[in-house]
């Protein structure tokens, strides 16, 4: 892990367009601004690591446990019948 000090104002370069600015520390928090293009997704870790779990649940799915198109079309409630005059 790198380790730098910065004081507000100052800026760390992550790659050739990635600027992350100290803009505030109050006792232990610190404020940083972060500066990327918008194709690159910035998160808080916890929040990303929820996202992550969330894609990961989600590509476990197998498809034996969703129900066949059989099973669909026979719970599907049957559609009105028009009268005919």
């Amino acid at each position: 892990m790198l380790v730098l000090t910065r004081k507000p104002d100052q800026s760390i370069m992550v790659g050739n367009d990635i600027e992350i600015t100290v803009l505030e520390v109050r006792g232990e928090q610190v404020r940083l601004g972060i500066r990327a293009p918008r194709t690159v997704t910035v998160h808080r870790k916890e929040v990303f690591e929820q996202i992550r779990l969330e894609n990961q649940n989600a590509s476990s799915v197998t498809t034996d446990s969703l129900p066949s198109i059989g099973d669909l079309l026979n719970s599907a409630p049957s559609s009105p019948k028009t009268p005919t005059v």
